[in-house]
């Protein structure tokens, strides 16, 4: 089958060439009654603009490159969802590479990513080496890190404001009434790991409590069920665990309800962080910390735009607020569920 050209589109349209090229150019200039006319004779010829020949000439992709290393964690599927849906909507197509908690092989997918001559790159819950970051500065390509931080002012971010979030949940279980108060733990390297305890912990401290367990969960949903077996499955176990999302707080509460046999909250109150659309199911009607996913999204893709457009704001480090959601897995002062 022989290809059509834009000649060919614009002779049967009765337009000029470079009014099919606007019409087919996201966010270029064009009448309606234009774009219909090229756009009718378009789809009677059978054309399909080429984008790969146009980014040769404007030397944009309009690609943006996706990092995410977990797919298991409900919140990350639904926030790729809404990454994908808004910046299609801005002309952009997103392409998804999967990495892990490994640096370097994390560096090597981002790395290979640069081949594909990306306009940038969104890394959910990725670090960047200072090498990487310095090369994609010097190419002009914009990073942003979505539900990660790092201490390199060269790199946008945007988080839920994690210290925050880890606060409220130790004050609400001190208020609550518990005393004896665990922590499972998500990879230690993740800075949201990180803010979430270190808030957490503060708090403790300031009622004068000190944690009185704690495992690692890596937030991995089978290293979570070891964790919870190896904390409650002792003869002193917590009153209370937060567990560092919500993903592993399931397998949590999965172990203590039908291993141990422990009943939740009657015997031990669990709350997570996230506020997946699983946590307000019955099954675990889980009191968590919401991320708001849908400003986190917004905020990334504005900061992204931004610096697409060469708009002299520099990088930004956002953190959204993230409110405490209270359910029934955690006992209230008076013994009750809420």
């Amino acid at each position: 089958m022989r290809k059509i050209t834009s000649h060919e589109v614009a002779e049967k349209a009765g337009v000029s060439r470079s009014a099919v090229s606007r019409v087919f150019t996201p966010g270029a200039s064009v009448s309606k009654d234009t774009a219909a006319k090229v756009r009718k004779a378009a789809h009677e010829l059978g054309y399909r603009p080429n984008v790969l020949a146009r980014s040769l000439i404007t030397g944009r992709s309009r690609i943006i490159g996706l990092v995410v290393a977990y797919l298991e964690n409900q919140f990350y599927p639904e926030a790729i969802e809404r990454l994908s849906k808004s910046l299609q909507e801005r002309g952009y197509h997103v392409l998804i590479f999967m990495a892990s908690n490994d640096g370097a092989a994390t560096q090597k997918v981002i790395d290979e990513l640069l081949d594909y001559q990306v306009d940038g790159i969104i890394a959910a819950s990725v670090g960047m080496s200072n090498d990487l970051t310095r090369r994609c500065e010097e190419a002009g390509i914009p990073i942003v890190l979505f539900n990660r931080r790092q201490n390199d002012a060269r790199l946008s971010s945007v988080t839920s404001d994690n210290h925050a979030g880890g606060a409220a949940l130790a004050q609400f279980l001190l208020e609550s009434g518990h005393q004896h108060i665990g922590h499972i733990a998500g990879w230690e390297g993740a800075s949201t790991q990180i803010d979430r305890e270190a808030g957490f912990v503060t708090a403790l401290d300031t009622a004068d409590v000190a944690l009185s367990a704690r495992e690692v969960g890596n937030f991995d949903f089978e290293r979570a069920k070891s964790a919870a077996r190896k904390m409650f499955g002792g003869d002193a176990p917590p009153q209370a665990v937060f567990v560092a999302n919500d993903h592993m707080a399931f397998a949590v509460m999965d172990v203590l309800r039908f291993e141990l046999g422990i009943d939740v909250p009657g015997d031990v109150s669990v709350v997570g962080f996230d506020d997946v659309l699983l946590a307000s199911w019955p099954t675990y009607n889980l009191t968590t910390v919401r991320q708001r996913a849908n400003q986190m999204v917004a905020e990334t893709v504005r900061v992204l735009m931004e610096r697409l457009d060469a708009t002299p704001t520099g990088p930004r480090q956002i953190e959204i607020e993230a409110p405490l959601i209270i359910r029934g897995s955690a006992r209230t002062i008076q013994g009750s569920t809420t």
